[in-house]
């Protein structure tokens, strides 16, 4: 099965979020190409959002070319063999932490973003991931910074997207 099949799948058994899910799966069903970064009018992304192992803190990313904290993620690769693969090679690529787990039950949520061009949209598919209780972070060529907040402090750093996914992660927690 291609990735982009699993995604079609993930996304149609993916249960919330109906209205941005259909617009996934028409996006997808539109463009051929609407997994990979070459495609200009969108494409698919996954990311992880790190929990510490004693469930109290995240580790966010502050991203070199936005100036934001973000959970860890970015574009899907050939390599990948599910949306799940992406999002667990993204995180452990850009946390530096090795055995990150995500959390069972699929992706936690949905979130469609408007970026720079020569691209429009990023249709992130967010998952969680739970930390080993030995990580050790490592900032990545792709940060300017790494750092571990209490879930309260997320709001005071990072946007509304970031928040969502929080509150999502801690619900399936």
């Amino acid at each position: 099965m291609s990735l982009y099949d699993g995604a079609v799948l993930v996304l149609k058994r993916y249960e919330g979020q109906e209205e941005l899910r259909q617009a996934y799966l028409d996006h997808l069903s539109r463009h051929p190409d609407g997994m990979w970064k070459s495609c200009h009018a969108g494409h698919l992304t996954a990311s992880a959002l790190v929990i510490d192992p004693s469930r109290g803190r995240v580790l966010l990313t502050l991203h070199r070319k936005l100036r934001m904290w973000l959970q860890m993620g970015g574009h899907c690769e050939q390599g990948d063999s599910t949306l799940a693969d992406a999002a667990l090679r993204e995180a452990t690529e850009e946390s530096g932490i090795e055995r990150l787990t995500l959390l069972p039950g699929g992706p936690v949520t949905l979130d469609r973003h408007a970026i720079p061009a020569p691209c429009h949209w990023h249709l992130d598919v967010q998952y969680a991931a739970l930390a080993p209780a030995d990580a050790v972070e490592a900032i990545s060529d792709e940060s300017l910074d790494l750092r571990w907040f209490a879930y309260g402090e997320v709001a005071e750093v990072a946007d509304d997207s970031v928040v969502r996914l929080l509150e999502a992660a801690r619900a399936r927690l």
